[in-house]
């Protein structure tokens, strides 16, 4: 049954590993949760491991400089994995040259280094997709057009960012996993890159045992976020523990006058499937 601790100190002595999304949890898109950089602070302070686990389409070390730039301080965390860095694991496993790049310049760091060239949909052997050229004014109904021209040369697309949708400040805005889902329903091929698929967690796990020298149990992992859909049943189908963070995308039916509203909770939880093992409104230590 899923409970309200009083804090991430509650259930600390249970773990040695967090896997821990940021956007949501860690900041806001704008700013950061300072309650929540103390409690992973506390957390590594006991002995703990705290990695990272982004599906944002660039490169770790991109969003270690964001996170800078949000004020989150670099000893609330030991390690990064994004879904960026599988998305370039996948361009690599494909052996594709010419891209098609769907989303904002932005995101291009996520093909450094590597031997592609950018080339129209005409002309591509693949798609990437990070997300919307324009989130702040774009839906997935602007892509079915897109969709089409891609679908009529039958390209498989690597979505480098799984997530519906992304909190920034109180609005929440599409990325590139809506428009995949639109390119898969049309029947078109996707590779998906990052949470919840079980990739990602391997990396994380791989991560974690490299910075401790001894391979982290799943019994002694616990998963935090605000997504149901990809962080709470990506880390309960690796076998870890999962915190859902009311305070995110969901906060329109997770919330109760600023407290979890359980009820709402279940109802989300039974339509995505998946039932997380605690909840809190924003990640704090106690």
């Amino acid at each position: 049954m899923t409970r309200i601790p009083e804090g991430l100190g509650e259930l600390a002595g249970g773990h040695d590993l967090l896997v821990c999304d940021v956007w949501g949890v860690v900041h806001n898109g704008v700013r950061a949760w300072p309650m929540a950089c103390v409690a992973l602070q506390r957390f590594r302070a006991g002995g703990g491991t705290v990695v990272l686990v982004s599906n944002a389409p660039r490169p770790g070390s991109a969003v270690a400089r964001q996170l800078a730039g949000f004020s989150v301080p670099a000893d609330s965390w030991d390690a990064i994995v994004t879904s960026g860095d599988l998305a370039r694991d996948a361009l690599r496993d494909a052996r594709a040259h010419a891209v098609f790049h769907l989303g904002p310049p932005r995101d291009l760091g996520v093909v450094e280094g590597l031997d592609v060239a950018l080339v129209a949909p005409e002309d591509a052997d693949i798609v990437l997709n990070t997300g919307l050229f324009d989130d702040e004014t774009e839906t997935p109904d602007d892509y079915a057009g897109l969709i089409g021209r891609m679908r009529a040369r039958d390209l498989t697309m690597i979505c480098a960012n799984p997530d519906l949708v992304v909190e920034r400040g109180e609005r929440l805005l599409y990325c590139a996993g809506a428009v995949a889902e639109r390119y898969e329903a049309a029947g078109g091929t996707v590779v998906w890159a990052g949470k919840p698929r079980p990739p990602v967690y391997r990396r994380a796990l791989d991560v974690a045992a490299g910075i401790r020298g001894q391979e982290v149990p799943a019994s002694r992992t616990l998963a935090i976020g605000d997504a149901l859909r990809t962080d709470i049943a990506g880390g309960s189908a690796a076998g870890f523990a999962t915190l859902f963070i009311a305070t995110g995308i969901h906060a329109a039916d997770a919330l109760s006058d600023g407290a979890p509203d359980m009820d709402g909770i279940a109802r989300l939880a039974d339509a995505a499937g998946v039932r997380p093992d605690y909840v809190l409104d924003l990640l704090r230590w106690e």
